[in-house]
């Protein structure tokens, strides 16, 4: 892997992380008028038509791309999925984007705590320690005990537990199946499932929204896109930290265009739940060798 490479990737994580804050912007505003589940439907059929599109070139062929030594678990992986964004979706509504992405930022804690008992992979006592303290910061973020706690800001944690399985689910099928193999279920088994409960809630949706749930589903596929191409260029460990500057563009975006406050006590507790997210990333890459 070349430096240059490297720097193109770090440049391209980057660029994902900012198409991720502006996709959530959108969805936010589209589900604030419309059902959350119709919204998320539309979604996936452009996202399905992008993945089919994408595991067929790689993958060569259609068929080869559905062919999965596990098509339970790579089905369940798609339903999780789709249901993750739907909880997700109706947490910028209820909470806005800077709370809900301050606690979903504990996901990858979430991942290092679940690989244990998910994937029988060995966590040591540095990383229980960095997601002890991630949820400290969580803790700060929602204050229980101070004043009626919000049930709804459990809504968050929730998406990001579902994401964090997901992604374990992922590293498990992998392997056995490619990645074109698994992006392919991805993709047709949440436009399945979102299709199946979405289209009962069809309604009307004026034509200026139309618009903007064009720009979604764009944004979709291209956040995914240089997802996979900051991947294809750098090691994962090299640029997964630069994931984290979506908290910081998600913020902006709140601020600016919802209108959103930054409460102290958010910006404490984000700040603790991404410096023990890095930590772990950080001691996963210097363990990683040794295994």
């Amino acid at each position: 892997m070349t430096e240059q490479n490297t720097r193109l990737g770090v440049l391209l994580m980057i660029a994902a992380a900012f198409v991720f804050s502006v996709q959530d912007a959108i969805s936010r505003h589209l589900a604030s008028e419309y059902n959350v589940l119709m919204v998320v439907m539309i979604r996936y059929w452009f996202f399905a038509a992008f993945v089919i599109a994408i595991a067929k070139r790689q993958a060569g062929s259609i068929r080869a791309a559905a062919r999965a030594r596990r098509p339970m678990v790579q089905a369940f992986r798609g339903f999780l999925l789709a249901a993750q964004i739907c909880v997700v979706v109706v947490a910028f509504v209820t909470l806005g984007l800077i709370e809900t992405h301050a606690v979903f930022a504990i996901y990858p804690l979430l991942v290092a705590a679940l690989s244990g008992p998910v994937l029988g992979e060995h966590v040591g006592w540095r990383r229980w320690g960095a997601i002890g303290i991630g949820f400290v910061g969580v803790l700060v973020i929602l204050q229980p005990g101070f004043g009626v706690f919000a049930p709804a800001a459990l809504i968050p944690l929730a998406a990001a537990t579902m994401f964090a399985l997901y992604g374990l689910l992922t590293r498990f099928v992998s392997r056995d199946d490619s990645a074109a193999v698994s992006f392919f279920w991805t993709g047709t088994a949440g436009a399945v499932v979102t299709t199946a409960t979405g289209i009962w809630f069809w309604e009307p949706m004026l034509p200026g929204d139309w618009v903007w749930m064009g720009l979604l589903c764009m944004t979709a596929a291209f956040s995914h896109w240089l997802l996979i191409r900051a991947y294809e260029l750098a090691e994962a460990s090299a640029i997964q930290p630069f994931a984290y500057l979506q908290l910081v563009f998600t913020t902006m975006i709140g601020m600016s265009i919802f209108g959103e406050t930054l409460r102290p006590n958010v910006a404490l507790g984000a700040g603790i739940v991404v410096l023990a997210g890095l930590f772990t990333l950080w001691r996963t890459r210097r363990v990683a060798p040794r295994a």
